[in-house]
């Protein structure tokens, strides 16, 4: 089987990619990621080297590319988390997510439809998706699967565009496909743009953690390997058409999440305790913020046996204790200089 995997570099895609790779030696994985901003071929540094992983640098958005591409290698099945995903680079420049999470998703979506539809046996495009697509949620209630969608970012709306794509090649062509929503991911390798990894680098370095309105937003937290297990379960076990949630169980407000990791850092670190709390500094609220998240997840849980391995604060753990052990890693991310790792090791990579 010949398993693409688009975003493969990034967070989420490089467990997910490692996992594969090394879990299942009779694929051949195929990582296919731009090498944006956030996209890092550290990540993968321990299977880089495998027999069945092929690393290959292009944009889902060049359609001759992709087309080329699918014609040569023939990928029996898609994993696509590619995709632009802060909402606050999305309010500051949404063309940027419109491009790639739509219009990327619907050249991915051609490529594999053109190559395949002959006969879709045994074939798979597996869309991976965000609950921000379902809009806010009061002080109670859960989103499900039939949840109506209600975006309010550029990069919810095009996260909503993209799955409303993905449904449509399914009906209007008989493509098969499944559809994953996942709830905010955290742990290793996420570059620090997101809450923890941000955080966890401002404590480090003494700088002050800004805190959007009161802090009563609430979200609920998916660690990352956690979140890769239930890909894996889908992909292989998932039924045709079907969407599945996948949340953590661990709603959080963001002010309450913020003193746990301060109250963590500062054991990690010796200092004081209340001593990170200090630098909490609460900013300007920004643009159509979404009061809550939360997951129902009972659907992958009952039909394909998923749930999370770790309490967030486990997960918190492990997490900041990876960061604190990579602070060569987190200093080239933030510094730009990850970037060269590419040019040194794959500078004939196509």
């Amino acid at each position: 089987m010949k398993v693409l995997i688009t975003g493969g570099a990034g967070f989420i895609g490089s467990h997910v990619l490692s996992l594969f790779v090394e879990n299942y030696p009779q694929y051949n994985v195929f990582n296919l990621d731009a090498l944006t901003y956030a996209g890092n071929l550290e990540n993968l540094k321990k299977i880089e080297s495998n027999p069945n992983y092929t690393f290959i640098k292009g944009d889902i958005t060049d359609e001759n590319f992709i087309n080329t591409l699918f014609e040569h290698y023939k990928f029996d099945r898609v994993i696509h988390l590619a995709a632009e995903s802060h909402v606050d680079r999305s309010i500051k420049t949404p063309l940027d997510f419109i491009k790639t999470n739509i219009l990327g998703t619907t050249i991915l979506l051609n490529a594999f439809k053109n190559t395949w539809e002959d006969d879709f046996q045994d074939k798979l495009f597996y869309h991976v998706s965000t609950d921000e697509v379902y809009g806010t949620l009061g002080p109670t209630g859960l989103f499900t699967e039939t949840t109506p969608y209600d975006p309010n970012s550029p990069y919810s709306a095009s996260k909503a565009s993209s799955d409303h794509i993905v449904r449509s090649y399914g009906e209007t062509y008989g493509m098969p496909y499944v559809i994953t929503n996942c709830s905010n991911n955290y742990g290793q390798n996420q570059f620090p743009e997101k809450l923890i990894p941000l955080f966890i680098n401002n404590i480090i370095n003494k700088k002050a953690l800004p805190v959007y309105g009161n802090g009563e937003y609430t979200r609920d937290w998916l660690y990352v390997k956690d979140h890769a297990k239930a890909i894996d379960l889908v992909f292989h076990k998932g039924k045709n058409k079907e969407t599945y949630n996948i949340g953590g169980f661990n709603e959080w407000k963001n002010i309450d999440l913020i003193k746990e990791l301060c109250k963590q850092m500062d054991v990690k670190l010796g200092r004081p305790q209340g001593d990170s709390e200090q630098l909490i500094t609460f900013v300007e609220d920004r643009p159509g913020h979404d009061l809550r998240y939360a997951i129902d997840a009972s659907k992958i849980k009952d039909e394909l046996g998923w749930e999370p391995s770790v309490t967030f604060e486990e997960g918190l753990a492990i997490t900041i204790h990876w960061y604190l052990n990579n602070e060569t890693w987190l200093n080239n991310v933030t510094s730009g200089a990850y970037q060269s790792y590419y040019n040194k090791q794959y500078h004939k990579a196509t």
